[in-house]
Parts: structure tokens; C-alpha cells; sequence
């Protein structure tokens, strides 16, 4: 074949369709979202990150563990005596992951 006759390929773009981001840091086995909590990590939540309980992804949780197998969410719209959300503590198997 001549140059002429090549076939034609796709242009590949010059930068990634996804935007270029930092690595993405290991999820810990204990995270909370109150920054005022031992167990929050700041770095983790400049990326989207999700929780499974027992298969079924949830969006409510606060925190988490891993190892222990318990999420907490918030009961409802009660607060404590801090004006912090009320939150309980159910058990199964979790998973996080980045989304």
C-alpha cells in the first residue's frame, strides 16, 4: 500500500478523556466524615467515594468500619444535644470503594 492508500485511523486525543487526577490515597479501614473525628481523613474525600452494606450501596453514611462490619447513619432528622446529627450504628458486611 502507498501512503495514499493507508487506511484511515482514529485520532487519539493529546490528554485522557477523564481528567488527570492525584494518585488516589487507600481507603482506611476506619473513616468518618466529621472532621472533628480521629477516624476522618481529608485527603480521601477529594475523591468520590462509596459504601456498600450488605451488597446495596448507601449514601447516608457518616462513618465506618471495615474490620468491625458496622456503618453509621443518621436516625431521622434528630439531633443530640451538640445540634450533630443522632446517629446509629448497623452491622453487616461493608465495603468502600471509589467511585
Amino acid at each position: 500500500m502507498t501512503e495514499a492508500q493507508t487506511p484511515a485511523t482514529p485520532a487519539t486525543p493529546a490528554t485522557p478523556a477523564t481528567p488527570a487526577t492525584p494518585a488516589q490515597p487507600p481507603l482506611p479501614d476506619h473513616l468518618s466524615v466529621n472532621p472533628r473525628s480521629p477516624h476522618h481523613v481529608a485527603a480521601v474525600f477529594e475523591h468520590d467515594i462509596g459504601i456498600r452494606l450488605n451488597g446495596k450501596e448507601r449514601f447516608d453514611v457518616e462513618e465506618y468500619c471495615i474490620s468491625e462490619g458496622w456503618v453509621k447513619v443518621p436516625a431521622g432528622k434528630t439531633l443530640d444535644r451538640k445540634g450533630q446529627p443522632l446517629l446509629i450504628k448497623i452491622k453487616g458486611k461493608v465495603e468502600a470503594f471509589y467511585k
